[in-house]
């Protein structure tokens, strides 16, 4: 048996149970978020809003570069342009020019914008509760938790 043949085995497991893995958890990924969508707590803001605020909620001084944004959500970058104008003529949300870039555009959440976050999260993290740490026990939300922050370390 060549040594190509012998490794075969071990290699196309490897490959089915990343892409199993991967299937499931995108799978779940699909049915947690259309659960929450459907729950989402308000009609002042949609969800896709709602994950704009909220990103720009965890930055230390809450702004973020429009392309660093993009990085950030699951919309097309016109997507994301045309959704911050939205909440720019909200006043939820301001566009300020970078510093260090005449070309480029900062995001910052407005005073607003960080009251309509923290009142929209606190009804939000119910649905998250109830969808996600019922079904799971301290110990696999933890486990889930650093799994997931692995896959997304770009290393």
């Amino acid at each position: 048996m060549s040594t190509n043949t012998a490794t075969a085995g071990p290699a196309r497991r490897a490959r089915t149970t990343a892409v199993s893995a991967w299937e499931s958890l995108f799978r779940a990924q699909v049915a947690v978020m259309r659960t929450l969508a459907a729950e989402f707590p308000t009609r002042d803001i949609s969800f896709n809003e709602y994950d704009v605020l909220f990103n720009l909620s965890r930055q230390p001084d809450r702004s973020l570069r429009l392309r660093d944004l993009n990085k950030h959500v699951l919309l097309t970058q016109p997507s994301v342009s045309r959704l911050v104008d939205r909440l720019v003529a909200r006043g939820l949300v301001a566009k300020c020019p970078e510093p260090s870039d005449a070309r480029g555009t900062v995001i910052r959440l407005t005073d607003t914008g960080f009251d309509m976050f923290r009142r929209v999260a606190v009804e939000h993290m119910k649905t998250i509760t109830d969808r996600v740490g019922t079904r799971l026990d301290q110990a696999e939300l933890e486990t889930l938790a650093a799994l997931c922050d692995k896959l997304r370390d770009p290393s």
